[in-house]
C-alpha cells in the first residue's frame, strides 16, 4: 500500500512517515498541495492521501479539487482548524476522513487503516461494484441502472459507496452521520433517513438493498454468494 503525506511541516511528514513506514506503507511525500499534484501524476497508483489544510502555495482542499479530477483517492484530511465549517467543507468535497492536530500517530494509523478497508471491499481491481444491471463505478464516479446514469446527490454517492464497502454489515445511524457528515456533524438520526429515502428513490428497483435494520440503522444486503 502507498500512501502520500501533503504538509508543509517537516516534522509532521517525519513522524506520519515513521509510523506508516513501521505499518509496512510505501510512503511519499509532498510539502505543498501544487507539490502533492505533481507526486499523483507521477505515481498514479497511490493507495491513501493524507492532506493538510493550510498549506504554501497551494491549501489542501484546492489541492484535493484537483487531484479528485484526476481520480477519487481516499483521503484523511489532516488540519489544526476544528471549527465546523472547515470538516464539512472537507466532506462535501469527498475526503473520508478528518483528524485534528495535535493528534495520535497510533490513532491515524487506525484511521488509515479504517479508510483503506471500507475503499477497497466490495468493489473489484477497476473499482467497480456491479450487481445484476447496478454498476457502480467510483473512478468515474457514476452510478447505472439498466445501462441508464442515475444521477446522486454528494451524500447519496457517499452513503452507497459507504453501503458496498460495508455489503452485509449493519450500520447504526450515528455510525453513518459519523462516516459520512463527520464525527462534529450537528444534526440528527432524521438526516440519515432524509438521505436514505432519497437514496432509495434514485435507485428505483433496487431500492430494497438498503435493508432496514429494526432499532439499530441500515445495511447493504444482496442475494450474492
Amino acid at each position: 500500500m502507498k500512501i502520500l503525506v501533503v504538509d508543509d511541516e517537516k516534522l509532521i511528514r517525519e513522524v506520519i512517515c515513521e509510523y506508516a513506514s513501521n505499518e509496512g506503507y510505501s510512503v511519499i511525500e509532498a510539502e505543498n498541495g501544487d507539490d502533492a499534484i505533481n507526486k499523483v501524476t507521477e505515481n498514479p497508483n497511490i493507495d491513501l492521501i493524507i492532506m493538510d489544510i493550510m498549506m504554501p502555495k497551494l491549501d489542501g482542499y484546492s489541492a484535493c479539487k484537483e487531484i479528485f479530477k484526476i481520480k477519487k483517492y481516499p483521503t484523511i484530511m489532516l488540519s489544526a482548524r476544528k471549527e465546523e465549517y472547515d470538516k464539512l467543507l472537507g466532506f462535501d468535497l469527498g475526503i473520508d476522513d478528518y483528524v485534528t492536530k495535535p493528534f495520535s500517530p497510533k490513532e491515524l494509523m487506525a484511521r488509515i487503516k479504517a479508510v483503506l478497508n471500507r475503499s477497497k471491499k466490495g468493489f473489484d481491481d477497476e473499482d467497480i461494484y456491479k450487481y445484476k444491471t447496478l454498476e457502480v463505478n467510483k473512478r468515474a464516479h457514476t452510478v447505472k441502472v439498466d445501462s441508464k446514469e442515475v444521477k446522486l446527490t454528494p451524500k447519496e454517492y457517499e452513503l452507497l459507496l459507504y453501503f458496498i464497502s460495508n455489503k452485509g454489515i449493519a450500520s447504526s445511524r450515528e455510525q453513518l452521520l459519523a462516516s459520512i457528515w463527520g464525527y462534529d456533524f450537528f444534526g440528527d438520526d432524521r438526516t440519515v433517513d432524509t438521505h436514505i429515502k432519497m437514496l432509495r428513490n434514485s435507485l428505483g428497483k433496487y431500492r430494497d438493498l438498503i435493508v432496514t435494520v429494526r432499532s439499530m440503522g441500515y445495511k447493504f444486503e444482496t442475494d450474492e454468494k
